[in-house]
């Protein structure tokens, strides 16, 4: 994409009904932007069906849920699992008794992995033996859910597969300097997507983070064409990250986390819906705002263009709904500190001469900088000092409504998806909740004197 498509209007569903399908295409874990979409789905009734991506035993061997796991993981996803191992990636497969890429991982060290060479040939083995375990067993899953799809009902397949991070420790080292590490511990990002484990690792995201959404749209070709035969429709979506715009200076501008080395495999989630797009398949990216869940915490500072959120909500009408988001979130501040202390510093960030550059969307994803990380995780870390309990901060609650909105922006929108690739900014994201939330007669300017708790008159916006 040459330049970032905001989904502009607050759509609602008009095609999904009670009784028709579900499909989540990636195991439901902890938090994250699924969780939001699957509320819509169980309020219109829809029939849910997931998928798992199995579990590895002692032996290193996938193997699917045991009848206690999978009943655990049906709970959690208020549907019926198709119990077929899904497990994306290549890095825990091999030939016949061969090494697998992360054991071949395992044998670098800190001193050397800048340096190690892997065998290219040996690897696109491995990759060889994934894909065809991968599509194998959804041939299995794919046969299974045709006999629970009964003709004229809608289908809408959520891709939700994202990851691939490899379990090697020098890797893991290696990660948390990149992202976590200032000073003297800072590491380049650039030096992994240098090194050969740098590159094993990105093909690895391609193959979980994208490839498996092209997969998904290959293999339910029959499903799709019985189901549009007999007066129903398809929709397919995936979650992108490729920066959000937010309020920057009283404007909304697109900005990033930097390095997000995913970003590569984001891209090419991108390039596959534009594909299913061009010849008729109604697939559509959706780019959401940061937010924290398992795998983000990696990324520290991602949680800092989130905050803003709060202004948004105040200029997209806000009114008494908003303006208690603000009062919940200064209630998470230690003593002394107000939501405005915590906005000054992430404006000083984005003001900031050192991230000027990283504002530059056709050259996403920029590797890091020495200043650009003592920056961003400088900032992130007095911003958590801030808080009374560092393990109920503000970008929790503001992830939670983010996820709210994005799964019924997401769903009200794939009624009738109107292009491959869109990004959900703070705007249309405060629309939304504000719409979900405020009574008519309630605008921002209508709330009383002190409501904000702290919130001082220079966050006030026209």
């Amino acid at each position: 994409m040459k330049n970032p498509i905001a989904l502009e209007t607050v759509a609602e569903n008009t095609v999904f009904r009670k009784g028709d399908v579900f499909v989540l295409f990636g195991e439901l874990f902890g938090r994250g932007y699924a969780t939001g979409l699957l509320d819509q789905a169980r309020k219109t009734g829809m029939h849910i069906v997931g998928i798992t991506v199995g579990r590895r035993d002692e032996n290193n061997a996938l193997r699917p849920l045991t009848d206690d796991e999978l009943s655990a993981a049906e709970a959690r996803l208020g549907g019926t699992i198709i119990n077929v191992p899904l497990m994306a990636g290549f890095d825990l497969d091999a030939p016949a008794k061969g090494s697998t890429p992360t054991d071949l991982l395992a044998g670098m060290t800190l001193e050397s992995w800048e340096h190690d060479k892997l065998d290219w040939e040996y690897i696109e083995r491995c990759k060889a033996v994934a894909i065809a375990r991968f599509t194998n067993a959804l041939s299995q899953v794919m046969a299974i859910l045709d006999g629970m799809i009964a003709d004229g009902r809608n289908v809408f397949f959520a891709h939700t597969m994202a990851g691939g991070i490899p379990k090697a420790k020098v890797f893991l080292v290696v990660a948390n300097r990149i992202y976590k590490g200032t000073g003297s511990r800072h590491l380049s990002s650039q030096a992994l997507l240098d090194s050969d484990m740098g590159k094993l690792i990105l093909q690895n995201f391609d193959e979980v983070s994208a490839n498996t959404f092209r997969h998904l749209i290959d293999f339910s070709a029959a499903i799709r064409e019985r189901v549009e035969a007999s007066g129903g429709q398809v929709r397919y979506t995936a979650y992108g990250y490729h920066g959000t715009g937010i309020l920057i200076d009283n404007e909304y501008r697109w900005q990033t986390y930097t390095n997000y080395t995913q970003g590569y495999a984001k891209m090419r989630l991108e390039g596959i819906a534009e594909d299913a797009w061009a010849v008729g398949v109604k697939a559509t990216v959706y780019n959401c705002p940061e937010i924290r869940t398992n795998s983000s915490d990696v990324f520290t500072g991602i949680e800092l263009p989130l905050i803003p959120l709060l202004l948004a909500l105040k200029k997209e009408n806000g009114g008494r709904w908003a303006a208690e988001q603000w009062r919940a979130c200064e209630e998470l501040l230690a003593d002394g500190f107000t939501v405005d202390d915590v906005i000054r510093k992430i404006s000083d960030l984005q003001a900031s001469e050192v991230m000027i550059p990283f504002y530059d969307f056709s050259a996403w994803p920029m590797p890091n900088s020495q200043a650009q990380a003592d920056l961003t995780i400088g900032t992130s870390n007095e911003i958590t000092r801030m808080h009374r309990d560092t393990k109920v901060m503000i970008s929790d609650l503001l992830s939670a409504l983010v996820v709210e909105a994005t799964g019924q922006l997401i769903f009200g929108e794939s009624s009738s998806p109107c292009g491959p690739v869109r990004w959900l900014n703070h705007d249309v994201v405060a629309r939304r909740l504000n719409a979900s939330h405020e009574e008519p007669e309630t605008a921002w300017r209508s709330v009383t004197p002190g409501a904000l708790d702290g919130a001082s008159s220079r966050l006030e916006i026209a």
